[in-house]
């Protein structure tokens, strides 16, 4: 058996399928053409989802106008993989909303590299909804449970640290549970200014930000003189 790569990666939608069969947005989906025994075929790799809507949530602005308009946030514990089939539907319907997602990278049986994009909670999606909006993911399939915020000035502010974890590029490791160790502030590079508790792991500093509604975190690696002790 042979197989041959020798074109350009093509890019398509991929359908979505939940309850209904409502118009949706779709995820981008690469096609890598290649040949399979003298027959030309398509290899489907997915791309990442939209995972932050809209772009401006977790700004001050947006937030203010949210919660005069009645908003409210609210922590969606959905069933099992149905994450980004829920965001898909958030979108469509114009609910804002937010689920970190991180790159997972990781060797085929083949030795090739590939990257896959997963949640960094599993089964959590944060929605900022009014009552309406709530009942609309709800009615939706994708979710077993809704939990309101008890404090949402604390909720948004671990959210926009993960945020800016996240876009550092760096790899993320999720983390379960809350490590003991000193809050910190990083004072150099561009993660100057986020804040975190540091602690150690396999003879390494790593930099755990905490959603404390969640009790559940992101950690990245971090040489001990990028920080200052809080």
């Amino acid at each position: 058996m042979k197989i041959a790569i020798d074109s350009p990666l093509q890019v398509e939608s991929l359908s979505p399928g939940c309850q209904d069969s409502e118009a949706l947005p779709t995820s981008p989906v690469f096609r890598v053409p290649y040949c399979l025994d003298g027959i030309t075929a398509t290899m489907p790799l997915i791309g990442p989802e939209r995972c932050l809507f809209p772009d401006a949530l977790l700004t001050e602005e947006f937030q203010v106008e949210g919660k005069d308009a009645g908003r409210l946030w609210r922590v969606l514990y959905t069933r099992s993989r149905m994450e980004k089939e829920l965001m898909r539907r958030l979108v469509a319907k114009g609910a804002p909303f937010y689920s970190p997602i991180v790159e997972n990278r990781y060797r085929s049986p083949a030795g090739r590299q590939r990257t896959s994009y997963l949640p960094l909670f599993t089964n959590y999606v944060f929605l900022f909804g009014a009552e309406t909006e709530r009942y609309d993911a709800l009615a939706t399939g994708c979710v077993s449970r809704s939990l309101d915020v008890s404090s949402e000035s604390m909720f948004v502010a671990d959210l926009r640290r993960i945020r800016a974890l996240i876009d550092t590029g760096v790899q993320v490791t999720p983390e379960a549970k809350i490590e003991a160790g000193d809050r910190v502030r990083i004072k150099s590079g561009s993660m100057m200014g986020l804040e975190g508790l540091v602690f150690k792991r396999h003879g390494m500093s790593r930099l755990l930000v905490m959603v404390d509604f969640l009790q559940q975190g992101a950690s990245i690696e971090l040489p001990d003189w990028e920080v200052e002790r809080l």
